[in-house]
């Protein structure tokens, strides 16, 4: 592994989720759930870009590597960057069984990749809990190959959904700047409260609501409808207790693209918002 350094990383924040993904290792993550949520991101993903052999490609941010677990049996090589050591700890566990990737302990300013070396890369997740988002885009724009795609997931700015649901938002996140300065031990306990107190029931409504045929789009965490427990344990805790969170709008996302020298970007049109790859111009 090579040494992290403090380019474009908010420390705290790297910590809690190394914290995180040590106590959610996703190894209770059943397969087929994993290959649902998997399928949700990587849907737009031109996965018939690539070379014929998957190529070389990097997870930025992988976390506890759930989703590099699934990427790694298609591609040639898979390199897997987080700015956590306690992070890649448990990704190491979770692709023991993989001899096509490498670990890195870095952040997105120091990507330890040759210019121009890697065929595709993903960040999923990661991009809005960094200071400047917008920089760690051009940072990985630097190390794709022309025509090489990049998938994100950044946070929404609820852009796609009404004003009453954006002040629900703003209520939940004077909590997370709460809840985010506690010990961890309390985020832990208000985290799994928070789970089995709204995001079970309120998930399990919208269920309901689906089963009779009525839109559940902006319906409070409708998106973990058809979730397990574990999901939704796992994202009350990523969600109240990171300290630097940002949210951006469709536009904003495809501006940042723009600028970093990404052409046809594409958004997908179903949740998590907002899932957008773009190809890295040839010019």
């Amino acid at each position: 592994m090579m040494s992290p350094h403090s380019n474009n990383v908010d420390a705290e924040t790297v910590a809690g989720f190394g914290k995180e993904w040590s106590r959610f290792g996703q190894a209770s993550l059943k397969e087929k759930e994993a290959e649902e949520i998997f399928g949700q991101y990587f849907a737009i993903f031109p996965w018939e870009s690539l070379p014929e052999d998957g190529g070389c490609g990097a997870d930025i941010g992988c976390g506890s590597g759930r989703w590099a677990r699934l990427v790694a049996p298609l591609v040639r090589e898979l390199l897997l960057v987080d700015a956590s050591s306690e992070a890649l700890e448990v990704a190491q566990t979770n692709l023991s069984g993989h001899r096509n990737v490498r670990f890195h302990c870095c952040s997105i300013g120091k990507l330890p990749f040759d210019d121009e070396s890697l065929d595709f890369a993903y960040s999923l997740g990661v991009l809005h809990h960094i200071p400047d988002p917008e920089a760690g885009i051009h940072a990985i724009a630097k190390k794709l190959k022309p025509g090489a795609p990049l998938l994100v997931y950044i946070y929404y700015a609820f852009d796609n959904r009404p004003a009453w649901y954006r002040w629900i938002w703003r209520l939940s996140d004077i909590a997370r700047l709460i809840v985010s300065r506690l010990p961890q031990h309390l985020k832990v306990i208000i985290a799994e409260v928070a789970a089995l107190v709204f995001y079970w029931p309120l998930a399990r409504i919208g269920a309901l609501l689906s089963s009779v045929r009525v839109k559940t789009e902006s319906w409070p965490l409708s998106y973990y409808q058809h979730h397990s427990l574990y999901v939704m344990r796992t994202d009350a805790l990523d969600r109240l207790g990171t300290r630097l969170e940002q949210r951006f709008t469709r536009a904003q996302i495809a501006d940042m693209f723009s600028t970093a020298g990404f052409e046809n970007v594409q958004f997908c049109e179903a949740p998590p918002y907002w899932c957008a790859v773009g190809l890295k111009r040839t010019e």
